[in-house]
């Protein structure tokens, strides 16, 4: 159930692994049960799954980076790689891991993959 504690929870350990404060935009015009949708995602991913014991933060974030380079979501994708850094994994290990997706996933998907992550190992650059 839903309450005010678990979603401030949620939104701690969403601004934890991102390092900055959780922003979904959902774009205007969008229904008033936008809010809700908002809500219950950030709850179920960073309070309910991200706050299990039995998986530290770093496998958590290469496994949802790997997800996300194979459904190629893009944006979701620029979010978990800028975890798994904050995470301590590697430029060098998210290279491997396209390598590896390449072969289960196609080769389309994980060049467009590499293309973000290479944006996103920029940002990182730019802050230093």
């Amino acid at each position: 159930m839903s309450t005010p504690e678990s979603h401030r929870d949620a939104l701690d350990t969403a601004e934890r692994l991102l390092g900055q404060p959780l922003v979904l935009p959902l774009g205007p015009g969008g229904p008033a049960v936008g809010a809700d949708f908002r809500r219950l995602a950030t709850e179920h991913t960073f309070g309910d799954s991200w706050s299990r014991p039995g998986l530290d933060d770093r496998s958590r974030a290469l496994i949802s980076v790997t997800i996300a380079a194979t459904l190629g979501t893009q944006e979701p994708l620029r979010g978990q790689l800028r975890i798994a850094l904050r995470a301590g994994v590697t430029n060098a290990e998210i290279v491997e891991l396209f390598i590896h997706l390449e072969a289960y996933a196609g080769a389309a998907r994980a060049f467009e993959s590499y293309q973000t992550a290479l944006a996103v190992f920029a940002e990182r650059q730019d802050a230093i």
